[in-house]
């Protein structure tokens, strides 16, 4: 199983930015599609992001299209995810998780590994 990290959460007010981080070791993100999530209180897991690591292929959900970006940093197995102009509506706790580059990227029941999660909190 990848052992998975996230970091990079905190408390911004509306408007503001954050990049979170997710970090593995060992054999790294070459075989996967790496996806972040996002969970508020008494809601569902929803699809925020993701990005193939072997094509770079990138995917979002529409509500964060043209405020969040997900990057990877090959040399760092690392998977970044700039957050920009935030709104409250973006407070939850974000996790990333792993799956195979076949399977479809905004269920989250297809992803194999997830990480602990980081908050994110947006202040009006």
């Amino acid at each position: 199983q990848v052992q998975l990290v996230e970091s990079g959460g905190g408390l911004v007010q509306a408007g503001g930015s954050l990049r979170l981080s997710c970090a593995t070791s060992g054999r790294g993100f070459s075989s996967y599609r790496v996806g972040w999530f996002c969970q508020a209180p008494g809601k569902e897991r929803e699809f925020v992001a993701a990005v193939t690591w072997s094509t770079a292929n990138t995917y979002y959900a529409d509500s964060v299209k043209g405020r969040f970006t997900i990057s990877k940093d090959n040399a760092k197995n690392t998977v970044y995810l700039q957050m920009n102009s935030l709104r409250p509506e973006d407070t939850a706790v974000y996790y990333c998780a792993v799956q195979p580059p076949s399977a479809p990227y905004r269920v989250s029941a297809k992803y194999d590994s997830w990480g602990q999660g980081t908050q994110v909190s947006v202040s009006s």
